[in-house]
């Protein structure tokens, strides 16, 4: 935890919630330990996609299709959505969620992992939302930045680490010392790189907002 529990908890006190179906996916994630977005990341997705508007989105990382489906309740109906996930037991139950929204004609869903797709797609798109592995950001970012249209926006959730990326890297795990430093790396691009403009912000679990110049 980043921020203070109980600010976090009075936050979420003043969510309203999405729609009958999103939330009964949200539910049966947490069920079954699928991690999500939390509450308030959810909100500040939302609030993104309203300002911006995208009509073509990239996620990376669909887990059980959770945020594709309530980005896809923020957008206009033309907008597209292409989402990728690796990991295969979720993949049916993503297809299943989409079905349930009847949104298979604006969603995609690319079974696979991230870095081949990416090398193989050509864009471009006005918002990406990269939520898979995080030890591999920094080697999503070429091509993400190839991808992602001027004016484009990049949000990457749980940059943070639960507080552990402030620590110095003999302080953490030593099995999670690779991701520690990859993820810093990752944060160093992202606001030194001179085709980007990036906020780092302590939500959730850490979330950089990027805009392409």
């Amino acid at each position: 935890m980043i921020v203070d529990e109980r600010m976090v908890a009075y936050i979420n006190s003043l969510d309203v919630g999405n729609s009958a179906l999103v939330n009964e996916i949200e539910e049966e994630a947490l069920a079954a330990y699928v991690p999500i977005i939390r509450k308030e990341m959810q909100n500040f997705l939302k609030v993104i996609l309203e300002i911006k508007r995208p009509k073509a989105i990239l996620e990376v990382g669909t887990a059980i299709g959770f945020s594709a489906l309530l980005m896809s309740e923020h957008v206009d109906e033309d907008c597209k959505i292409t989402t990728i996930e690796k990991y295969e037991p979720r993949i049916p139950i993503a297809k299943e969620n989409f079905k349930r929204a009847g949104k298979e004609n604006q969603i995609t869903l690319l079974e696979g992992d991230a870095m081949e797709f990416l090398k193989t797609l050509e864009g471009p798109y006005d918002f990406i939302f990269m939520d898979a592995a995080k030890g591999q950001y920094i080697h999503f970012l070429p091509d993400i930045l190839r991808l992602l249209s001027p004016g484009g926006i990049l949000l990457s959730d749980n940059v943070l680490q639960d507080g552990d990326i402030i620590q110095s890297r003999f302080a953490v795990e030593r099995r999670n010392r690779t991701i520690h430093s990859r993820m810093r790396e990752y944060l160093y691009t992202l606001t030194h790189h001179e085709q980007l403009t990036t906020s780092l912000l302590p939500l959730g679990d850490g979330v950089t907002l990027s805009v392409k110049k």
